[in-house]
């Protein structure tokens, strides 16, 4: 009996772990084939975060995709392990060198992509930046360059699982609307049509940089601020193409569709694409009036929406683009026009520019920035203004600073900063966070940082102790088990190993299916 119980204990620990390999490989192939929102990540900074802090960043937003504009080694080492999926960059000044020698590119593989991968899980290496519009006389290089790093990454067997590829600025398709009618720059396509022969090839996407607010900014009167804001539409301010009758209710979709029919008229039609940039500018200045938090916020909260809706595009509805949105943070140090260095989601010191609103689409960007920000004092305020602004929230702001009082949970640290922040964050969530109630003549700021502490909780704060008691079922006498009669205690071997038998025949089905999927 003692041995028999061993053996059934063994076989239930053995089942237990080949059922949860089978999950973790079924839900991992699942959530590869699936649309996703990433970030982009540039780097011209005050005071960068630290690699170990940018990816502890990435991990406490959900944010499972990044695209870097290079390929920074120790933002690369930070990553092994986290699952977070990586396009790694090379610089357009860097793509000559590349192109003119194989081993030169097989160097580069060697360094930035061999010695991290798998443990970093490199998607794609993004060569160069709108190369042909940006720096046209290295186009006859380009293909070159992408061919030289492919044939490196079959020599060390990963041209499967990441993709070589090149973005694109919008302004290579012509006459984009209605996108029917549109075509590749016809001074370009001794370089595209290659280039698209490539991708088709290797199965690579066609990364393209799709920018509403340009169409936007350069048609205003013609486009809709609605369409370019993904905004509900009646129906006679929807897009209707006349030669396909297709009705585009978002200016994205519809450069999407541009590119697949741009591409259709050179008979290629398999690649698919992907939006490597996309977003919308939270400041400008007095020439560009709609680069507004307001806008930018609904932007990029409707398009967070339409990719985890999968809805597709009107030509395409079954099959829908993933995006990089461009980008994380406010790239400060960047030159003029003032919207240059205002398309982050966050500040560069991870506060948020604005909230997005993402409720319902899935863990991206912790689920929802909404409920994850809380408001508190500035660090380095002086104490009159402090104080000052202190009495204004628990007197004519009507905060409820109660918490805060002699004896209560959130008196200590007894000091002015400290009573401030709980004040703020009263204030703020009382106001339903709404824009601008965060500010207390600027010594307030948002934080994705829960300042509760002890026995201190925030009044936005969602914390919660959940126990739960996972009840496992005795083996003693009484619960019936001895009681059994042999007969019983075979059936429960036997049916034991055929489970055993199923599950180690689900499990070699689905590595033979990883396998078969990356031969192809």
């Amino acid at each position: 009996m003692a041995d028999f119980n061993s053996i059934k204990a063994l076989i239930l620990v053995f089942l237990f772990f080949t059922a949860a390999i089978v999950a973790e490989i079924r839900t991992q192939q699942e959530e590869d084939q699936q649309p996703y929102v990433g970030i982009n990540i540039g780097t011209e900074i005050t005071n960068f975060l630290s690699p170990v802090n940018l990816v502890s960043f990435l991990q406490s937003q959900k944010i499972t995709h990044i695209r870097l504009y290079d390929a920074n080694n120790d933002i690369l080492l930070a990553l092994a392990h986290t699952k977070i999926r990586v396009v790694v960059s090379i610089p357009n000044n860097q793509i000559l060198a590349i192109g003119s020698s194989n081993t030169t590119a097989a160097s580069w593989i060697d360094k930035n992509v061999v010695s991290f991968y798998p443990d970093t899980l490199i998607t794609a290496i993004s060569v160069g930046d709108e190369v042909l519009t940006t720096i046209p006389y290295s186009a006859p290089i380009l293909l070159p360059a992408m061919e030289s790093l492919y044939n490196a990454l079959v020599a060390s067997n990963l041209h499967t699982q990441i993709k070589v590829s090149t973005p694109h600025s919008a302004s290579i398709v012509l006459d984009s609307f209605p996108p029917s009618q549109a075509f590749f720059n016809q001074s370009l396509i001794q370089t595209v049509l290659p280039l698209l022969q490539f991708l088709s090839r290797t199965q690579s996407p066609l990364m393209m940089n799709l920018y509403p607010y340009y169409v936007f900014m350069q048609n205003k009167g013609v486009v809709p601020l609605e369409n370019s804001l993904f905004k509900p539409l009646t129906p006679s301010k929807e897009m209707v193409d006349p030669n396909t009758l297709l009705h585009y209710t978002n200016v994205l979709d519809a450069m999407i569709d541009a590119a697949y029919f741009s591409m259709k008229n050179l008979n290629i039609t398999d690649v698919v694409v992907l939006v490597t940039e996309t977003g919308w500018p939270s400041k400008g200045d007095a020439k560009e009036p709609y680069a507004t938090i307001d806008n930018a916020d609904t932007y990029n909260s409707n398009l967070i929406k339409h990719v985890f809706d999968r809805t597709g595009t009107p030509l395409h509805p079954e099959l829908t683009s993933s995006v990089f949105i461009y980008e994380l943070f406010n790239e400060d140090l960047k030159d003029s026009p003032i919207s240059e260095a205002n398309w982050g989601l966050f500040y560069g010191n991870s506060t948020p520019v604005y909230l997005l609103h993402v409720s319902g689409s899935g863990t991206f960007l912790a689920n929802d920035t909404t409920n994850q920000t809380y408001c508190v004092a500035v660090n380095g305020v002086d104490f009159k203004t402090l104080q000052a602004a202190l009495d204004w929230t628990c007197g004519p702001g009507m905060a409820n600073c109660s918490e805060i009082q002699p004896g209560e949970n959130c008196y200590r640290p007894n000091d002015v900063k400290n009573h401030a922040s709980y004040a703020f964050d009263s204030y703020y969530e009382k106001a339903g966070r709404a824009a601008g109630s965060c500010d207390f003549k600027g010594v307030g700021m948002i934080t994705t940082t829960d300042p509760s502490h002890g026995n201190c909780v925030f009044p936005g704060s969602k914390k919660a102790v959940n126990k739960t008691r996972v009840e496992i079922p005795s083996n003693n006498a009484t619960s019936g088990a001895g009681l059994r009669p042999r007969g019983g205690m075979v059936q429960d071997f036997h049916f034991l190993i055929t489970i055993m038998v199923f599950l180690v025949h689900s499990v070699v089905t689905t590595y033979k299916e990883l396998l078969d999927g990356w031969a192809d």
